[in-house]
């Protein structure tokens, strides 16, 4: 190898200057076009109009489970398997693939939790045109039309969504390559079947285009020996004028159209520094996406683990408000409508159309399928401090002090690759960091805890155990010619073990152990970066296509890999604790389904203005698909931020699911006390306030755990209804009850924030100021101001007292903010359990606060139960208040007590000092 070695030298040095200059933007030619991806192209190229494929009704077969019948193209003869199933919970599912493929096509698994259950689909009417079938609920039926081939999704006279109505399906089928020497028996066997004669001229009259059987892009070849196969569907969304979803993309919240350029790029890749608002793929891939209108909202999930386009277009496109509203004077008849078009390099047509109707079903509806957000340990949902890299143990000794020192909380410090022995994972330097224990029992002294990286690229060297044990199990990925594939990344040499196989996870996750992984300890987690995965000398800095999982192709499973490696991960977290202890694990690429094992944050990211502004769409868009643990890197990775921009950074930063700061090698050190008294303080501030909000972020994990809604959230998931939220991606809401929009602009002196609701009211939670809802809502702003609204009519659980991190915080007595709505009520929740294992499934307290009529009560959600804390409330503050003649407490034990209180008449705000009961137990409050 010391020749391949000599050989790619250069190639990481120069990626390291690149890396380490901080100041290059990415190199957009290191990345394909539509144009420059040969199945894009060819699919694109496809315009609507006639589509050649045909249902051949007489073969149609309807059990009490699916229906199932053949599609032709007219135009090669090649016939299609079409399955329609009735799943619960309003979910169809269609999959197209070749009815008798020259080998098999890749369906992606384990992404699925389950075999989704079906119900029962029944015939409605049946003629020479088509078929429709009942979807059960609501007057809900599939038409399927026959010629040309045709799905709509009606409800009642209602188009709910239409595929292929533009004709754009397309199938390629696996061929044989008419260029190379084929089998000679089975070609004397064709020649005598008049049925494959027809087909095979069909396909020799078919256009070879270039890119079909070998592909190259810069200096990188593609050998393509499987041909061409890829797959294309269109849908038509009646009625809809916003799209979202399909993450990962530095844009707005709602998808833009894509028809005079490329189309959204679903491809994970290692994109340096990338660039704002554009439809350029980055670190992950999630192939959803939601539609939605005041009526309505609807998903698609397309389940594809290759490389994937989605073009958008509307027939409202472009339209000003003014000619919206000509068309309206004139009576104009168009319907808007979104149509949207998938396009996957091979694999098969697996797609779930979740039917809603609400936002919160249709969650619910894709959580069915892929599974919940994992339940993070609570201390995870607290502060972090990153960068690459913390020189030595000294460093991190000292950065640690530095917090108590100027009275900051955190909980989680970090180590990046310069940690290794030489960028050899589940490794120490061994003179940087040669007494790994003692360090993490530093940490764990004072109840914090460590992040270390572990990159899927091992380095390959014969004195390294992970690569030795690696090799000799043949766990590496294979390149095309059966040889372990080897690229370039930061340990130089590297293989690339093969995630996609369950023993290489199983050997991954042993490697965790405590006796494997040495110097771990249990206050010890893991970072999972480069796991796209990164080749620094592959096409496009990624693996070649055609490298081999097995039979697969690399091709077939890419957007999967960073899936798997996460996976594996967090596997080898619960298994190191025998099963008892939940697991944190951050992951750079993602898929469907990633949510089930851990957090992701939105890459290398810049110290700049926009770049923060777009983390909130960034992390909204990935919260609709399901991935609720997000954020972005605190003062931005690349470059170094003003001492305004990295203040307003932990003032958003603080108020996303993922808070952590991490900075790049060259970048000056920016930990929080090195700006100034004044920033510090600041900064401190908006850290605090993290983690005074900790009772309710950690109930929104919760419930995101338990029902797939997500934490971070558009105004239209609560207000469906309201057009003003369809667009806002400047501001969101944390659960239902906290709306927060962050001051993103350089110098702003005042935010205008929309305050939803028409018959709801907001409080300001730093003045107790009370607003009216559906309103724009100019706010002046300092420094120091982050706006922050509970909602009117909800209760809020904080602890006030906060500590150097979050596990001392654990027995702290808590504090209830009851905002009251305008009839003067209002309800919320109390979540509490051990903040770490997976007991929490059979030990916990969960609480019903409720207050009306003037009687504010705590009652219990989950009698069975069992789990007791030592924390009781210590006081309750009411917004939008009367002032009461007296005060009663009433405990669960029949005790009665009268409790002093305090109220603020100017702003109706009524203060309950001290009542001193236990947050586990029955109580109430009566004001008289």
């Amino acid at each position: 190898m010391a020749t391949f070695t000599e050989r790619m030298a250069p190639v990481l040095v120069l990626w390291l200057a690149v890396s380490l200059s901080g100041t290059w933007a990415v190199d957009k030619g290191n990345f394909k076009t539509c144009d420059q991806s040969s199945f894009c192209k060819r699919q694109r190229a496809l315009k609507p109009g006639e589509s050649p494929y045909r249902a051949l009704l007489e073969t149609m077969e309807l059990t009490n489970t699916r229906l199932t019948l053949q599609l032709i193209n007219d135009n090669n003869k090649v016939r299609l398997l079409l399955e329609l199933y009735r799943l619960q919970g309003n979910i169809t599912r269609v999959k197209i693939n070749e009815l008798k493929p020259l080998k098999l096509r890749y369906e992606v698994p384990d992404v699925l939790i389950r075999d989704p259950p079906t119900e029962p689909l029944s015939l409605l009417s049946q003629d020479e045109n088509g078929v429709v079938l009942s979807l059960g609920a609501e007057s809900q039926r599939v038409i399927v039309s026959a010629r040309p081939f045709r799905l709509d999704i009606m409800e009642g006279r209602e188009v709910l969504m239409s595929l292929n109505s533009r004709g754009l399906l397309a199938f390629e089928h696996l061929r044989m390559r008419k260029d190379t020497q084929a089998d000679p028996e089975a070609e004397k066997k064709e020649e005598t079947d008049p049925a494959k004669q027809a087909e095979t001229a069909k396909e020799e009259e078919e256009k070879v285009e270039d890119g079909m059987w070998e592909e190259t892009f810069k200096s990188h070849s593609d050998s393509k020996p499987n041909g061409p196969s890829a797959v294309s569907l269109d849908f038509s969304l009646p009625g809809v004028e916003h799209v979202y979803g399909i993450p990962e993309h530095a844009d707005t919240l709602r998808l833009k159209t894509t028809e005079n350029g490329d189309p959204y790029r679903l491809y994970n890749l290692d994109v340096f520094q990338y660039e704002l608002y554009n439809p350029m793929a980055l670190y992950g891939a999630v192939p959803v996406m939601l539609a939605h209108n005041a009526q309505r909202t609807t998903g698609i999930f397309w389940l594809n683990a290759a490389e994937t386009w989605v073009d958008i277009s509307s027939n409202t496109a472009g339209k000003t408000v003014f000619g919206k509203m000509l068309d309206y004077v004139q009576g104009s008849s168009e319907t808007p409508q979104t149509d949207v078009r998938w396009i996957s390099e091979s694999g098969i047509i697996d797609v779930f159309i979740m039917l809603g109707p609400t936002p919160k079903d249709v969650f619910a509806q894709y959580a069915s399928l892929t599974g919940t957000q994992a339940f993070p340990p609570l201390a995870a949902v607290g502060y972090h401090q990153c960068r690459w890299n913390y020189n030595d143990q000294e460093d991190v000794t000292s950065v640690d002090a530095g917090f108590d020192e100027h009275d900051i909380p955190y909980d989680y410090i970090w180590l990046d690759i310069e940690h290794t022995d030489g960028k050899r994972y589940f490794t120490w330097d061994p003179h940087k960091f040669a007494s790994p224990k003692e360090m993490l029992q530093g940490l764990m002294d004072k109840k914090r805890k460590m992040v270390a990286i572990v990159d899927p690229h091992i380095k390959v060297d014969t004195n390294y155990k992970i690569h030795n044990e690696i090799r000799s199990r043949s766990f590496y990925i294979k390149n095309k010619d059966g040889g372990d594939y080897e690229g370039w990344c930061w340990p130089g040499s590297a293989g690339y073990p093969d995630f996609t196989r369950a023993d290489m996870r199983d050997w991954w996750a042993s490697m965790f152990a405590y006796d494997q992984y040495e110097g771990s300890m249990e206050n010890l987690y893991t970072w999972n970066d480069m796991n796209e995965p990164s080749v620094f000398n592959g096409p496009e800095v990624t693996m070649h296509k055609d490298a081999l999982h097995g039979a697969w192709e690399h091709r077939d499973v890419h957007n999967l890999y960073g899936f798997y490696v996460q996976m594996a991960t967090a596997e080898g977290l619960i298994q190191r604790s025998g099963g008892v202890e939940r697991p944190f694990v951050l992951t750079r690429a993602f898929f469907a389904g990633s949510q089930r094992y851990g957090a992701v944050w939105t890459g290398d990211n810049a110290a700049e203005w926009d770049h923060l502004k777009v983390s909130i769409p960034m992390c909204l868009s990935l919260g609709l698909v399901g991935i609720s643990f997000c954020g972005a890197d605190v003062g931005g990775f690349f470059k170094s931020p003003s001492t305004e921009l990295l203040v307003r950074w932990y003032q958003t930063g603080a108020y996303q699911p993922f808070f952590r700061a991490h900075a790049h090698l060259d970048t000056p050190r920016r930990e929080p006390w090195l700006f100034g008294p004044e920033n510090t303080a600041l900064i401190r501030e908006a850290v605090r306030q993290r983690y005074t909000l900790l009772p309710y972020w950690y109930q929104q994990f919760y419930h995101a755990h338990r029902t797939g809604q997500p934490i971070m959230r558009p105004l239209w998931v609560e207000y469906p209804e309201d057009p003003a939220t369809f667009a806002l991606d400047d501001e969101f809401l944390i659960g239902r009850d906290l709306l927060v929009h962050p001051v993103t602009e350089e110098g702003a002196r005042g935010v205008t924030a929309y305050l939803p609701g028409k018959d709801e009211v907001w409080f300001d939670v730093h003045t107790f100021q009370k607003h009216n809802g559906a309103q724009n809502l100019y706010i002046p702003v300092t420094i120091s101001s982050i706006p922050v609204f509970q909602r009117g009519g909800s209760i809020i659980p904080r602890k006030i007292r906060v500590r150097r991190s979050s596990s001392c915080m654990m027995h702290d007595p808590y504090t209830l903010y009851v905002a009251l709505n305008p009839q003067r009520t209002a309800e919320g929740e109390l979540y509490i359990d051990d903040g770490h294992t997976f007991n929490y499934e059979k030990e916990f307290i969960h609480r019903r606060l409720s207050f009306a009529n003037n009687l504010l009560s705590s009652v219990n959600l989950a009698p069975d139960a069992q789990f007791s804390t030592r924390s009781w409330i210590e006081r309750i503050v009411i917004l939008g208040a009367s002032k009461p003649s007296k005060v009663i407490l009433k405990t669960d034990d029949g005790q009665e007590s009268q409790l002093e209180f305090d109220f603020d008449s100017s702003m109706s705000v009524l203060t309950l000092r001290k009542p001193g009961m236990n947050a586990g137990v029955d109580w109430n409050v009566m004001l008289q």
